[in-house]
């Protein structure tokens, strides 16, 4: 009998409309025949399954939903959210609650790595290294002048909660930086900022592939822009060279510290780190656990490099999370 999977995308971030191409690339690649594929569009103003483009509304109290007078249950959940409520832990709590199966990683884990500062220090006593960071909350007293001596200049401004580079500059000058803070306030209420790592840009993937942890092929990030912004990541103002050009020495030990972040934190689903070496270092700037899963997007090339299909790749996310032993 088929199994009902429910597609999560959209969420209440400024990344919803990510989330929703997202979605409808796992809805394009879940294969019909083993799944029956349901459309969730998570919004601020509505939650509803959409069918044939008639919207069915979510019973927020069970997470079902009643299309032509039957209703329908969820064996499991695909989160394709980025950003909140579907990356930083508020969806995994709610389906756990409710005993739900789903794609991504846990509650507490979901929570973690969506906040930058707190994953990087919980990663620091296990020998991850990552740039050095001044923390900066909303209404709190700036002094431009000490963060500067701090982290320097260049350094990088950033939203502690957000993705996509939102919320995100890139600050020359002392003088800017208040602006910089500014527009990162616009997305979050916590903000990091951190010293400019001058290196080569690299992503790993890493994902839960019939039982065993695999890391995906490692893509090397050149941007166009000044960095690997939003128009950089979305709009083609970058290279993403998969498999990245690197000794297969740096391969080998990007790929350890990759794998050993998943394992340290106990993590399922698909997790992409994002890391900058310097001087045969590498520094890890974050963690996605949500990441991109349209046909452009990096894991999917990874996965492609790997031989996995997109429908494998998605396949293989809703059976690991359908296994009776998986917590959730």
């Amino acid at each position: 009998m088929k199994k009902n999977i429910g597609i999560a995308m959209g969420g209440y971030s400024s990344e919803y409309q990510i989330s929703l191409k997202s979605g409808k690339v796992v809805c394009d690649h879940l294969n019909p025949e083993l799944y029956n594929i349901f459309p969730l569009h998570i919004l601020k103003e509505k939650w509803v399954c959409v069918v044939d483009g008639k919207e069915y509304p979510i019973n927020k109290g069970d997470f079902t939903v009643e299309i032509n007078k039957q209703t329908i249950t969820f064996d499991c959940i695909f989160n394709a959210i980025h950003g909140t409520p579907g990356e930083d832990g508020h969806l995994q709590g709610y389906l756990s609650m409710l005993n739900i199966p789903h794609t991504s990683c846990p509650m507490y884990q979901a929570a973690l790595t969506f906040n930058k500062r707190d994953l990087l220090a919980t990663l620091k006593p296990f020998g991850i290294k990552s740039a050095t960071s001044f923390y900066v909350n909303k209404g709190q007293q700036i002094d431009t002048k000490i963060i500067c001596e701090k982290v320097g200049l260049p350094c990088f401004v950033k939203a502690n909660k957000a993705g996509s580079s939102f919320g995100v500059s890139k600050v020359y000058k002392e003088e800017e930086l208040q602006q910089a803070i500014d527009i990162s306030f616009k997305e979050d209420d916590e903000i990091i900022i951190e010293s400019f790592l001058d290196g080569t840009e690299v992503s790993v993937g890493v994902i839960r592939y019939h039982g065993q942890v695999r890391v995906l092929p490692i893509t090397e990030i050149v941007s166009e822009n000044d960095f690997f912004d939003y128009q950089a990541k979305y709009e083609g103002r970058s290279k993403e060279i998969t498999p990245a050009r690197i000794s297969e020495q740096m391969k080998n030990t990007i790929n350890a510290i990759a794998k050993n972040i998943y394992e340290i934190l106990k993590m399922e689903g698909f997790s992409r780190s994002e890391f900058i070496i310097v001087d045969g270092i590498p520094y890890l700037l974050e963690m996605n656990t949500i990441p991109g899963l349209t046909t452009e997007s990096i894991l999917p090339q990874q996965a492609a490099k790997a031989g996995i299909s997109l429908n494998d790749l998605f396949g293989n996310a809703v059976e690991e999370a359908l296994k009776t032993d998986r917590k959730f």
